[in-house]
C-alpha cells in the first residue's frame, strides 16, 4: 500500500469538511486511519485531525491527495513546493498546479507564503522582488517564458471554507437553492452585510443583466447607487444599452415601461440609443451634453462610480465603452475586485459565471435569478460561497432599495 499523512485544522466538523474528505477517500477506493483527532468543544473552538491515507497505487494516492488538498487538507511533508520554468509565453509546465478560489499558501525556503490575487483555474508563480519572495496567481495568458510555476501538490496548503460563526444568512452550507426561501429575510441579511462592508470601507460589486432594464427595475438600482451601496458595476452591452434606451425613449426592447405596449417603431429604439451615444463619443460625454439625464449609467457617471462593460458576439453596436476583447475584459474586471467584499449578481447567467471565476472565495456572493438552475450552475463551477435568491429582479431590487432606505432613515 502507498501511504501519506494529512492534517486538517479549523471548523472541520460543522463545516462538513471532514465528511467530504472521508467520502473522497472511500470513493477512490482508498482507506484512512485517524492518528489524532481533537474536536473543538464550542462553536468557536477549532478542531484538529491528523490522518494516514493509503491507496493501492501511487497514481491512486496522488489523485486522492490532489482532491483532499482542494478541500483544505495539508499534506504532511517537510518539502518545499516545486517550481518549474514556463516553457514559453502563455504556456504552463504540463504538471502545473491548478488553483482554486480558496486562500492558498506555498512553502518555499522552509517558510509558508500566502498566494496573492486568489483566483480559480490559474497557476502560481514565485517572484523575488527586492530580496523578498512573493507568490501570486497568474492566468495562463499572462505567463512569460522562464517564470517559475508551481507544479505537483507538495508544499501547497489551502484554507477551507468554513461555516460562518455568526452570519447565518451567509452560512457556508446555506448555498442550497430553494424557491421557498423567505426572500425578505435573505434580503434583510444582505442589507446588514452591505452596511457592514461600507463601515469597513470595503467595496460592493454589482453584476447586472438587461432584465434590470426590461422589468423597470433600473429606477431602484439607480437609487441604490445614489445611496452609495454600489462601488463598481460589471455588465454587458445589453444592460447599458437598454438602460439608455429607457432614459431616451421610455422603452426597453421597444416596450413602453409605462403601458407595457409595443411602441411604434420601438424595435429601433435600442440601436438609436447606441448610435446617439456613439455620436457623442461616450456615455460620459452624453451626460455632460445633457442628452442622457436619467438611468443606471447616468447615475454611475454622476457619482463617478467605475463600470466595466464586456461585449459578446451577439452585441448590437456596441456602445463605445464596451470592451470587445475578452482577455482585456477579464483584466479590466480584475483591476476592480481587490477590495470587493460583496458581489451581487442579478439576472445574468454567463456574466455571473465569468465574474465568479475571478472572485476569491472570501467574497460573499449573492446570485439573484428567477431560474434556480442559474444559481446552481454558478456554485457547480466553483463559486461555492454563493447564496442563491430565486425571485424576479424587479421584486428583489425594489425590496432591497426599500430596506436600505429604511436603515438609512433609522
Amino acid at each position: 500500500m502507498f501511504e501519506q499523512k494529512i492534517e486538517l485544522k479549523g471548523h472541520i466538523v460543522d463545516s462538513y469538511i471532514l465528511p467530504q474528505i472521508m467520502d473522497t477517500i472511500m470513493d477512490l477506493g482508498g482507506n484512512y486511519v485517524f492518528e489524532q483527532f481533537d474536536i473543538g468543544r464550542t462553536k468557536d473552538e477549532p478542531s484538529y485531525c491528523r490522518m494516514r491515507l493509503n491507496a493501492g497505487t501511487q497514481a491512486a494516492l496522488d489523485e486522492t491527495l490532489r482532491l483532499v488538498q482542494r478541500l483544505g487538507a495539508t499534506i504532511l511533508e517537510d518539502r518545499d513546493c516545486e517550481f518549474k520554468p514556463a516553457p514559453r509565453n502563455g504556456v504552463f509546465p504540463l504538471d502545473f498546479y491548478s488553483t482554486t478560489n480558496l486562500q492558498t499558501f506555498v512553502r518555499a525556503q522552509g517558510k509558508w507564503f500566502p498566494v496573492d490575487k486568489t483566483e480559480m483555474d490559474c497557476g502560481i508563480i514565485l517572484r523575488n522582488a527586492d530580496g523578498k519572495l512573493n507568490a501570486m496567481c497568474i492566468p495562463v495568458t499572462h505567463i512569460k517564458k522562464g517564470e517559475m510555476v508551481a507544479v505537483g501538490h507538495t508544499g501547497i496548503r489551502l484554507e477551507p471554507m468554513e461555516r460562518d460563526r455568526k452570519r447565518e444568512v451567509f452560512a457556508f452550507m446555506g448555498s442550497s437553492v430553494s424557491t421557498e426561501r423567505p426572500k425578505e429575510l435573505a434580503i434583510a441579511g444582505l442589507v446588514n452585510e452591505m452596511r457592514e462592508a461600507k463601515a469597513r470601507n470595503r467595496k460592493i460589486l454589482l453584476v447586472g443583466g438587461p432584465a434590470i432594464a426590461h422589468t423597470g427595475a433600473a429606477k431602484y438600482l439607480s437609487k441604490i447607487i445614489e445611496m452609495g451601496y454600489v462601488d463598481v458595476l460589471f455588465a454587458g452591452n445589453a444592460l447599458a444599452t437598454h438602460d439608455i434606451e429607457t432614459a431616451l425613449y421610455g422603452t426597453s426592447l421597444g416596450i413602453s415601461l409605462n403601458t407595457g405596449l409595443n411602441e411604434e417603431e420601438g424595435h429601433q429604439h435600442h440601436i438609436r440609443a447606441i448610435n446617439t451615444i456613439r455620436f457623442y463619443g461616450s456615455i460620459q460625454a452624453a451626460v455632460d451634453a445633457g442628452v442622457l439625464e436619467s438611468g443606471v449609467m447616468y447615475t454611475l457617471v454622476k457619482k463617478n462610480i467605475p463600470f466595466v462593460l464586456c461585449g459578446s458576439i451577439r452585441d448590437d453596436g456596441p456602445l463605445p465603452e464596451v470592451i470587445t476583447d475578452v482577455l482585456e475584459g477579464q483584466d479590466a474586471m480584475r483591476a476592480h475586485i481587490g477590495d470587493v467584499d460583496i458581489a451581487i449578481m442579478i439576472s445574468t447567467m454567463l456574466h455571473s459565471i465569468a465574474v465568479g471565476n475571478l472572485l476569491p472565495a472570501r467574497v460573499r456572493t449573492v446570485c439573484v435569478d428567477i431560474n434556480p438552475s442559474v444559481v446552481t450552475k454558478l456554485a457547480d463551477r466553483g463559486s461555492h460561497q454563493t447564496l442563491g435568491i430565486v425571485t424576479d429582479v424587479e421584486s428583489f431590487l425594489r425590496e432591497l432599495q426599500l430596506q436600505l432606505a429604511a436603515t438609512e432613515n433609522n
